[in-house]
């Protein structure tokens, strides 16, 4: 089933209980916080269904049709379609939204292609899983994770020696039908728009966490589920032009409490095994499907930054300066890089798992790393192009509905480039790019969605042949010997 915008804005008022500070959301598609947000996610259902997007966005098997992002790929060319569908979907927010439908819903379908990753002697959980997969593409889910502990409870240690309870969500009853859950999980990216919570642990947990060593799927709108957002950013704006990233692509970043949840067996796929409850992730193709789109995604982004670094030396007429031509090729190059590393992926694809293709996850890793690494240098070079034009603007645009200064600003705004509005216009998207609330939480973002910088380098070391790297230096070195004594040399003389 392909999901309307309107099915799915009806699904969110599911009771669900959301929390900015003190208040209460009722509803989050009418909220202010939320709403343009949430209809932004709406849009992207719509424009699924389209007929002139239905071969991109969905496939059909058995004669049912499905959004793509649940495609388990066979050959190169699944592989293509879906990397079209995540750049799709993409450039519909610019890369601002990181947990769009088709992130958490890869790492879901890659997990599909190897249930039995998630059997053990004490559990077989294969085939809830397989079952979830099922459930999520019939239904069109669109679910996000929450996947760490929060910061300070990492070592339970710090907090039994105080006595005092550890906030880790934590399994606190086993029950015939099922298990109950409460703590606290961070961080639920998109979550007040989806419709269910992967919850589970991406970070290495001790031998005595096993009762925090579950993983398992939770509907949003579950009893006992509260999200509390972070403070909502296209408040900080009236209207769309003073704001135009933040009014639409805020994606909202929610810590996940839980208080005596109950989870059905069914929706339980890891328990008691701390060290299964990780490797679920790399054991199947499941973190090189969700962290591909990451970097088509991010590719989508890098569009955007890049066309601003031309519009803005343009506008300026930073454009006549040769050493400016120089910074914007730079910037180009770094595009066309990840564009390959991207298309890379598919053309050195793995035959992996047992017939399946996964995308080159040593590729993946490393357009990974250079993402993450390269943010805050990307994102100061369009800074330092836009100089202090930013800090030239008048506060908003209701300087147009103030008749006494309109025509001093157009007068004087204006440029033998840009009018003033339009000059003002690229400016403030601009902002919002580099300096706005909304851009400082893009930059945090980009640094950490993917774990810390220590975690990617291990990714890159764990994938790396290092006996196929050692080889060469081997067959170097057996290619030549210790040469044999010379005339006239200290050995010859002796």
């Amino acid at each position: 089933m392909l999901k309307t915008g309107k099915e799915h804005l009806e699904g969110l008022r599911d009771g669900r209980t959301v929390y900015i500070g003190g208040e209460k959301v009722d509803d989050v598609t009418t909220h202010p916080a939320f709403a343009t947000a949430a209809q932004t996610v709406a849009d992207m259902y719509d424009a699924k269904r389209a007929p002139e997007n239905l071969e991109t966005y969905s496939f059909e098997e058995d004669g049912e049709r499905y959004s793509t992002w649940y495609l388990r790929a066979k050959s190169k060319d699944d592989l293509r379609k879906r990397l079209k569908c995540h750049k799709g979907l993409a450039d519909m927010t610019y890369g601002m939204f990181g947990r769009s439908p088709d992130h958490v819903s890869g790492f879901v379908t890659g997990m599909s292609t190897l249930p039995s990753a998630f059997d053990t002697e004490d559990w077989k959980f294969g085939a809830n899983l397989v079952a979830y997969y099922e459930h999520c593409r019939r239904n069109d889910v669109y679910a996000t994770y929450a996947v760490l502990p929060p910061q300070a409870a990492r070592n339970p240690d710090f907090y039994t020696r105080q006595n005092l309870p550890v906030p880790t969500l934590s399994v606190i009853d086993e029950r015939d039908d099922g298990i109950v859950i409460s703590g606290m999980k961070m961080l639920a990216t998109s979550a007040v728009f989806c419709d269910d919570i992967w919850i589970g642990n991406l970070l290495p947990l001790a031998p005595s966490q096993v009762k925090q060593a579950v993983t398992c799927a939770v509907p949003v709108g579950a009893p006992g589920l509260t999200l509390w957002s972070r403070q909502p950013l296209n408040l900080n704006t009236s209207n769309e032009f003073d704001g135009p990233l933040a009014w639409r692509f805020d994606e909202t970043d929610s810590m996940v409490m839980c208080e005596n949840v109950f989870v059905p067996w069914e929706k339980v796929f890891v328990m008691d095994d701390a060290i299964k409850a990780r490797s679920i992730y790399i054991e199947t193709p499941a973190h090189c499907y969700g962290n591909h789109q990451s970097n088509v995604r991010y590719w989508s982004k890098m569009e955007l930054i890049v066309g601003l670094c031309s519009k803005v030396a343009q506008a300026t007429g930073a454009i006549e300066v040769p050493a400016v031509l120089e910074v914007l090729g730079r910037m180009a190059a770094l595009e066309a890089t990840l564009s390959g590393m991207i298309h890379g992926q598919i053309e050195a694809a793995e035959q992996w798992p047992d017939g399946y293709v996964t995308f080159n996850r040593r590729m993946m890793y490393a357009a990974l790393n250079w993402c993450t690494e390269g943010y805050s240098a990307i994102i100061d070079q369009l800074r330092e192009l836009s100089g202090g034009g930013v800090f030239q603007m008048p506060a908003s645009a209701t300087v147009m509905n103030n008749p006494e200064i309109r025509e001093q600003f157009e007068t004087f705004w204006q440029t033998p480039q840009l009018p003033a509005l339009e000059r003002m216009k690229l400016f403030k998207l601009v902002w919002d790019m580099v300096g706005s609330e909304f851009a400082g939480r893009q930059q945090q973002y980009e640094k950490f969605y993917a774990g810390a910088s220590f975690i990617i380098r291990n990714h890159n070391y764990r994938e790396a042949p290092w006996d196929d790297f050692g080889a060469v230096v081997d067959r170097l070195m057996a290619s030549y010997d210790v040469p044999e004594a010379e005339a006239g040399s200290v050995e010859a003389a002796e």
